[in-house]
């Protein structure tokens, strides 16, 4: 799943009304206080108009700068009011509460990286576990998370969570952000958290169940998610997790139900109808997996693996060129899947096109055995792979 950012972080911000300036005519302190008075009754174009008809005889005066970019951000013009914050923080860097306004502008204009040197300064200075420091402190575990640094933000949402020990959305975040930085053991402590808060929680089982999976406990992992399925069965994706970790441990029949069950919550779950035709083939029974796989295909062209199951049933059946369309398809998606390429180095062999075939073999090799060097150091860290050593190449997989 793709992180998205919690709509939960809006602050009410205030700009401080600084003393009068001195005037260049005797309508100014009438002009001022007439803008004041307009913004305050929530009159916002008179107001606007009030301030830059001010401004122009003020130009170095931070002050209508900061207001114009107010006025912008409560019409949600945030981009807009991006500059008339930064005009402002120029002519006066200590103004009360700017720095934060132009943060929470760019964080709501979408441009995350630019607010969080702005948060990054807030923090600095605010005083230690104040109100204002964890107001800061969630804005930038936010910040990173919705840019997908999820490392960067965990610390911020950890800190967080323990500052507010009943903040269950927070803990999803943080859960979330361990998950996809690979933290897994972590996100089985907040895992527990969770269940603390909401015992229930079956988006938590599926959280822990992940990283389950990741951490190779795969029967763990099948436990969370059926935990998951009997506490809301009709939770989007609860099959199709527990789905996928039964058909990852060639438990086909029952993953099938599983992926079905999804189906039944969301009738246009290309990647159920995906796996369920997988299952077929794998078990050898072809016919039923076609019509799911060009639906499949029809929802979401980009899955691979649909292409490349296509082009095993085009190759069963003597259709060379349909397989070779949707393997180099599969290839497109999936550039990495030993399988695409071990399936197009026999097509291209049965096609009598030697050199392609030397090509895609020669790729499958390459793939497997940068696999296996790689489970190797995990497995042994310490160790140093024998000078030439050579995997066998890969196994014909279906």
């Amino acid at each position: 799943m793709k992180p998205e950012i919690p709509s939960t972080v809006a602050l009410a911000l205030f700009l401080s009304v600084g003393p009068v300036f001195s005037q260049s005519a005797a309508k100014q302190p009438d002009l001022r206080q007439s803008a004041l008075a307009f913004e305050q009754d929530g009159k916002l174009a008179e107001s606007e108009e009030a301030w830059r008809a001010y401004l122009k005889t003020h130009p170095s005066n931070a002050e209508p700068y900061a207001h114009l970019g107010l006025l912008e951000a409560r019409q949600e013009r945030y981009k807009e009011a991006v500059p008339l914050y930064r005009k402002a923080l120029v002519l006066n860097p200590a103004m009360p509460g700017l720095r934060l306004n132009l943060g929470l502008a760019l964080f709501k204009a979408g441009d995350l990286k630019g607010a969080i040197p702005e948060f990054t300064i807030l923090l600095k200075h605010a005083t230690p576990n104040s109100p204002e420091a964890m107001r800061y402190t969630i804005l930038l575990g936010m910040a990173h998370y919705g840019l997908g640094q999820f490392v960067e933000a965990a610390p911020y949402l950890r800190t967080a969570a323990d500052a507010d020990p009943q903040n269950l959305p927070m803990r999803f975040a943080l859960a979330h952000s361990l998950l996809w930085s690979k933290q897994y053991s972590k996100v089985l402590d907040v895992y527990k958290e969770i269940l603390a808060l909401d015992p229930d929680s079956a988006e938590a089982d599926m959280l822990a169940g992940e990283a389950l999976d990741e951490m190779s406990d795969s029967s763990g992992a099948i436990e969370m998610f059926r935990k998951a399925v009997k506490a809301k069965p009709n939770e989007p994706d609860v099959h199709f997790g527990l789905g996928y970790l039964l058909w990852s441990q060639k438990q086909y029949p029952e993953a099938i139900k599983e992926f079905q069950a999804e189906l039944a919550n969301n009738p246009e779950h290309a990647q159920s109808m995906l796996y369920i035709a997988d299952a077929h083939i794998q078990m050898n029974q072809y016919a039923e997996a076609a019509p799911l796989l060009e639906k499949a295909v029809s929802l979401d062209p980009s899955l691979g693996l649909a292409h490349l199951d296509l082009g095993i049933l085009a190759a069963n059946d003597g259709r060379n060129d349909d397989a070779l369309q949707q393997f180099l398809a599969a290839e497109k998606f999936i550039p990495n899947d030993v399988n695409v390429h071990w399936r197009l180095g026999r097509l291209y062999r049965t096609m009598g096109k030697k050199e392609e075939a030397r090509i895609e073999l020669e790729k499958a090799s390459t793939i497997t055995r940068s696999a296996d060097q790689e489970l190797y150091k995990k497995m042994n860290p310490q160790a140093k792979p024998a000078a030439g050593q050579m995997p066998a190449p890969p196994a014909d997989q279906k």
